[in-house]
């Protein structure tokens, strides 16, 4: 991987073991909170912690294959797109993640990019 690592613009939130399988932790942001989800296949995605329908806290939502599903009204949003799924429509900024051996990174570059 190139990316003249370490690098500034990535910021450490943990390790990958810091969050269970099919579940998530909320991250601190000056731009907001960021909800970290880890998949059952290990995979591990990072997006707004705040549905597009009712600003519901999607941290606290059901996380199943590669989506999580909002615990107010049941939007299902992906995690990959940051894009409601079925007849629902809106969507959340996603944000960049490094597993780098099990160390979680976000990009905090992106998440200023996006305030301005």
């Amino acid at each position: 991987m190139d990316m003249n690592w370490p690098n500034e613009n990535w910021h450490s939130i943990g390790d990958i073991s810091d969050i269970p399988l099919r579940g998530a932790r909320c991250v601190k942001t000056p731009q907001g909170k960021i909800a970290v989800f880890r998949t059952a296949e290990n995979e591990v995605f990072a997006i707004e912690d705040h549905c597009p329908h009712k600003g519901g806290p999607l941290s606290q939502g059901i996380v199943h294959a590669k989506s999580v599903t909002c615990p107010l009204h049941n939007w299902v949003i992906s995690l990959e797109t940051g894009k409601a799924l079925g007849a629902d429509e809106g969507e959340v900024r996603t944000i960049p993640v490094l597993n780098e051996d099990g160390r979680l990174f976000i990009a905090v570059e992106s998440l200023m990019m996006a305030a301005e």
